[in-house]
C-alpha cells in the first residue's frame, strides 16, 4: 500500500540540506553572531564568508586570522561564529555554504549602526537681554542612518527648525545639525536647555548635553523690615531688595512727600535709623540699578509706641510673670480659708458633744437617788434647771 507521511513543519518542497540564516543589526563597536543551520546533515562541512567572499571558518577550522571572529558553535547541522568589535566596514552580505553535491549557499546581511557622537551646543556664549531672541545650534556628527535630534526646555520639547543633514566625507556617516530660536523672558534665566539624540543605536537620553540659558533683566525691587514691630527709641534698619540679573549695584533712597529723617542713614541697600521716633512715620522709597534697568519698590513705616506692652514681647512675658503670681496668691487665700472652715467646723463639733454628754446627766444633782435622777433625765423637771458645760 502507499503511504504518505508528512513531517511536521516541513514542506513536501523543502530541502532538508538548504542552510538557513537570518539578517543582523548591530553598533559600531558591538559584537554580532552571524549563525548558519541545516535540517539535516549527511556529515558535509558548513563554512562562513566575508563579504570579500574570504573563508572565515571552515567547520571548526579558523581560516582567516582576524581575531575579532571566533568560533561560538559547530556541529554537524550547525555553524555560528562572532565578529566582536564591529566596524562600518564590516557591514555586508556574509555567505554560509556547504558541501553537498551541489553546493547550498545562503546569505545574511550585516547593517552596522553608526553611533552620533554627543551632542554640543553652540548659542549660550553671550547673555541674552529679556524680551530678545537667541537661536540654539545642536550638532551631532558620526550616526548611520542619520540621527533626529530633539530640543528640550527642563522636561518641556520644544520644536525645533527641520534638521539639517550633511554626508561626512569619506565615510558613510552623517552629520546632523538643529536650530531653535526662542523669545526668552525673565522666567527662562538659568533654565536648563538640552539637545538629545534620537537614534536607533542609542537608548533614549544616552546622548544628551544640557547648557544653563542666561537672561539679563531689570530689578524687581521690595523693601524688607527689619522686624515687623519697630519700636519707638529703638535700632532699625530698611533692606532694599532687587530680583535681578545681574544683582543690582546702584541705590537710591527716598522719603515720599519729605526728605529723610536726619537720623536716618543710607548704606547701600540699607536705611539705617539710629532711633526710631513717631516722626519717622511715612512711606519709604528705594530705586535700585543693575545696569540694564531701574525699577523702585516702597514700604509703609509705622512706629510703635515704647509703652505699648500688648505690642512686646518682653512686656507679655511680664504680664505673664504677673497673671502666674496673682493666681498663686488666690490659690493661697482659698488654701488658708479652707483651713479656717475646718477649725471652726471642728470647735463646733466639739461643743455639740459637751452638751450631750451635760443633758444625759440633767437632774442627777438634786434626785435623792439614781432611779429618780434618770426619770427626772428622760422627762424633764420642771423646777429643775438645765445645766449645761461649755468647753473653751
Amino acid at each position: 500500500f502507499l503511504c504518505l507521511c508528512f513531517l511536521p513543519g516541513r514542506r513536501l518542497d523543502d530541502d532538508p540540506y538548504q542552510p538557513v540564516t537570518r539578517d543582523e543589526t548591530v553598533s559600531v563597536g558591538g559584537t554580532v553572531t552571524l549563525t548558519c543551520q541545516v535540517p539535516e546533515s549527511d556529515n558535509s562541512s558548513l563554512q562562513w564568508s566575508n563579504t570579500a567572499q574570504q573563508t572565515l571558518y571552515f567547520g571548526e577550522k579558523r581560516a582567516l586570522r582576524d581575531n575579532r571572529i571566533q568560533l561560538f558553535k559547530s556541529t554537524p547541522t550547525e555553524l555560528a561564529i562572532t565578529i566582536g568589535d564591529v566596524q562600518l566596514s564590516d557591514e555586508g552580505e556574509y555567505t554560509c555554504s556547504i558541501f553537498t553535491m551541489p553546493v547550498r549557499t545562503a546569505r545574511a546581511t550585516v547593517t552596522v549602526l553608526g553611533v552620533p557622537g554627543k551632542p554640543q551646543i553652540s548659542g549660550f556664549e553671550d547673555a541674552v537681554q529679556e524680551g530678545g531672541k537667541v537661536t540654539l545650534t545642536c550638532t551631532s556628527s558620526g550616526s548611520k542612518p542619520p540621527a533626529k535630534l530633539r530640543w528640550y526646555r527642563g522636561e518641556e520639547e520644544l520644536q525645533g527648525r527641520p534638521d539639517m543633514v550633511e554626508s561626512t566625507p569619506g565615510e558613510p556617516t552623517y552629520t546632523v545639525i538643529s536650530e531653535l530660536t526662542l523669545t526668552v523672558g525673565r522666567s527662562d534665566d538659568n533654565a536648563v536647555m538640552a539637545c538629545a539624540v534620537d537614534h536607533p543605536s542609542l537608548a533614549p537620553g544616552d546622548k544628551r548635553t544640557e547648557m544653563p540659558l542666561r537672561v539679563l533683566f531689570t530689578p524687581n525691587v521690595y523693601i524688607m523690615p527689619e522686624n515687623d514691630l519697630p519700636r519707638e527709641g529703638e535700632k532699625f534698619h530698611l533692606q532694599c531688595m532687587g530680583n535681578a540679573n545681574p544683582e543690582p549695584t546702584g541705590f537710591v533712597w527716598e522719603k515720599k512727600d519729605g526728605e529723610l529723617p536726619p537720623l536716618a542713614k543710607v548704606d547701600g541697600a540699607f536705611l539705617r535709623f539710629e532711633k526710631l521716633n513717631k516722626s519717622d512715620n511715612g512711606v519709604y522709597l528705594c530705586q535700585a540699578d543693575n545696569g540694564i534697568g531701574k525699577s523702585q519698590g516702597e514700604y509703609t513705616l509705622l512706629v510703635q509706641d515704647a509703652s505699648d506692652n500688648a505690642a512686646d514681647p518682653t512686656a507679655m512675658s511680664t504680664t505673664s510673670g504677673v497673671d502666674h503670681a496673682v493666681i498663686g496668691g488666690v490659690v493661697a487665700v482659698i488654701v488658708f480659708i479652707l483651713l479656717c472652715l475646718l477649725i471652726v467646723l471642728g470647735r463646733y463639733l466639739i461643743r455639740h458633744k459637751g452638751t450631750y454628754l451635760t443633758h444625759e446627766a440633767k437632774g442627777s444633782d438634786d434626785a435623792p437617788d439614781a432611779d429618780t435622777a434618770i426619770i427626772n433625765a428622760e422627762g424633764g423637771h420642771s423646777g429643775a434647771e438645765d445645766k449645761k458645760e461649755y468647753f473653751i
